[in-house]
């Protein structure tokens, strides 16, 4: 091999689940993880910023949108013995891997499904919804993905959503006008937590 020869790639290695441990909201978990999810080599910052502002009810019936391998719904679903998460993506490698995070942490109150936002959910109501929005999508998008979670909350139901904080001015507006108000729960330096509340 010369000197500007690359080693070859160790595919056998890449291939392998990446696993790593992380406490969120006082619980440890234990992740299982691969390439082409949403950030599989340790929990990112919008999701623990998330998560260290939110609050969960004991009984919370809870959705977590866009769930990737599921360190939110996980958290959750912890947090609310006497309640449940559904916890959907619509990427099958996702669900896949989420399902397999609930069983190997022996979490029975929380599932995870494939669907595109809450369009192939079972008819339900829940009081709490979570999401990490993603960034790179279109205000339209948007708009639908509230109005579908407003259709989908109880009265008093809760929606947290955690964004770029170059967007926290967009979700204002948009929360106002679809839920009727917005509550700035923590902006960061690069994410803001925000909440709406159903009346």
């Amino acid at each position: 091999m010369s000197k500007t020869a690359k080693p070859p790639l160790d595919l056998a290695r890449l291939r392998r689940d990446i696993v790593f441990e992380d406490e969120l909201m006082g619980h440890r978990f234990v992740f299982h993880t691969t390439w082409g999810l949403f950030s599989p080599k340790a929990i990112d910052e919008g999701t623990r910023l998330l998560l260290k502002h939110l609050e969960v009810a004991p009984d919370d019936r809870a959705i977590d949108l866009g769930c990737g391998y599921g360190p939110i719904g996980m958290a959750i679903a912890r947090s609310a013995p006497q309640g449940h998460c559904l916890m959907v993506d619509k990427d099958f490698v996702a669900v896949e891997y989420a399902n397999a995070n609930l069983a190997r942490n022996g979490i029975d109150n929380a599932e995870a499904m494939l669907s595109d936002g809450l369009r192939h959910i079972p008819p339900q109501r829940f009081t709490l919804a979570v999401t990490n929005l993603p960034a790179k999508t279109s205000k339209e998008h948007y708009y639908l993905f509230f109005h579908d979670i407003l259709d989908h909350l109880e009265p008093g139901g809760r929606f947290y959503v955690v964004v770029i904080s170059g967007l926290r001015r967009f979700i204002e507006r948009a929360f106002v006008e679809v839920f009727g108000n917005h509550k700035k729960i923590k902006q960061g330096r690069q994410y803001t937590v925000a909440m709406a509340r159903k009346a």
